[in-house]
């Protein structure tokens, strides 16, 4: 099957008419269809599919005559779930690429020495439980099964009950212990996001490092009343506290040349005619060095406390997730800029996207391959790349799997993992 097919086949999953965009919330429905597109692709293909402890699905094409489990092998891939009306290429560009560069490999008859794997990690995005990368943070042991299955979705729904009713075991959650073992690089290919790539001019970009990044929760708490009968200087509204923050964090953003970003809201009673008694606010915020960012967040931090304490509401602020810098290992990078020699010179970017090569990073040698986004939009149903670049994208990582499944063994300056320091919840 071509790149054209495997996309298409997958492009009316989960997208909601009214608005053009995806919810592929993790084990929705429409999270559900894609995972038996997964094992369906596999099978026609003859490799082995397994659904590991915290929901990663593996598909696994071994050499002929190989025994035993899976060491040392290939792993490329991405993940399939999306943020709220979500675009069609963000995760599932990589998934479906890596099908395609099996197909290719194949087509050129080449047979692979060591093990390669398609890999889709489970709720990458965090949509449905408010926390990004369950399923490779689990495996990592960077999120703990004690706080992953309290999480709750936005129906109250914790994700323990969400895996039983999908028929999964939630007892099972927890790191894994093969990963070191199993996988000797993981190399995702993903949809640019940002626009860097069009304004030189080319298809493709290596990945240098993710910017340290993460989420907090901050509960604005007022008193509730009458939005009529209640007098200006009798009010307790932490509406205006949050939307005081959000002008701050903008102003901050800017000062440290960092981005923040008040994107979700929860606000109780949200009655049109009533002043809230709460308003939750998650903050995004991201930097391109750790330090930016600790000073960036404590700047926000500390002004909405005082807007808090102004208005006579009380804040408390709870980091939800952080994830420091990762610095992707050169070995890994410059091993798939030799193997895409033969296209010129490729440029290498940072991204200030988290992804789950990033947290992956610290038990495995990772890399990424950017595919041009010519718009730079991205978590949008406006998000797109060309089709000849999602092709040249899907070639460009046959040739890289192509290089790495025949050669002799890995070089020495691959050995080593990256050295970002993972974040722990729970």
């Amino acid at each position: 099957m071509t790149f054209d097919a495997l996309w298409d086949s997958i492009l009316d999953v989960g997208r909601e008419p009214t608005t053009g965009g995806y919810r592929r919330f993790a084990w929705n429905d429409a999270d559900l269809t894609l995972r038996e597109w997964f094992t369906g692709c596999a099978e026609q293909r003859g490799m082995s599919v397994e659904e590991d402890r915290n929901g990663n699905l593996w598909a696994w094409w071994l050499p002929p005559g190989w025994s035993g489990d899976p060491k040392d092998a290939f792993v490329t891939g991405s993940h399939l779930d999306s943020v709220p009306d979500g675009g069609a290429y963000d995760g599932p560009l990589g998934v479906v690429s890596a099908f395609a560069a099996v197909d290719e490999v194949r087509a050129r008859g080449i047979v692979p020495n060591r093990p390669v794997a398609v890999a889709a990690f489970s709720d990458e995005e965090g949509a449905r439980f408010g926390v990004a990368c369950v399923g490779s943070q689990l495996s990592t042991g960077a999120l703990k099964p004690p706080r992953a299955l309290v999480l709750r979705d936005a129906d109250g729904i914790p994700l323990g009950e969400a895996l039983e009713k999908a028929g999964r075991d939630p007892r099972h959650l927890g790191v894994d212990p093969t990963l070191t073992d199993r996988v000797g690089v993981y190399v995702e290919l993903h949809v640019e996001q940002g626009r860097a790539l069009d304004l030189v001019d080319k298809p493709l970009a290596v990945a240098s490092s993710i910017w340290p990044h993460g989420r907090w929760l901050f509960t604005f708490t007022g008193e509730a009343n009458h939005a009529g009968a209640t007098r200006l200087v009798d009010r307790r509204d932490p509406m205006l506290a949050y939307a005081s923050s959000v002008h701050t964090a903008r102003q901050a953003a800017e000062l440290h040349e960092a981005v923040a970003t008040f994107g979700k809201i929860r606000v109780l009673p949200n009655g049109a005619n009533a002043i809230p008694s709460e308003v939750l606010a998650w903050l995004d915020a991201r930097a391109a060095d750790e330090d930016t960012l600790t000073g960036l967040v404590e700047r926000i931090s500390g002004e909405a406390l005082e807007h808090a304490a102004c208005d006579g509401v009380k804040l408390r602020i709870e980091a939800e997730s952080i994830t420091p810098i990762v610095e992707f290992p050169p070995g890994p990078r410059d091993r798939i800029a030799r193997a895409l020699g033969h296209l010129g010179d490729i440029p290498v970017l940072p991204t200030a996207a988290g992804h789950d090569a990033g947290i992956l990073s610290a038990v495995v040698p990772t890399a990424m391959l950017f595919v041009r986004n010519p718009t730079g939009v991205s978590h949008s149903p406006a998000e797109f790349a060309l089709p000849d670049d999602c092709r040249a994208g899907a070639f460009a990582l046959a040739d890289v799997m192509a290089e790495w499944v025949t050669a002799d063994e890995t070089p020495d300056d691959e050995i080593p993992r990256s050295t970002p320091r993972i974040a722990r919840l729970g």
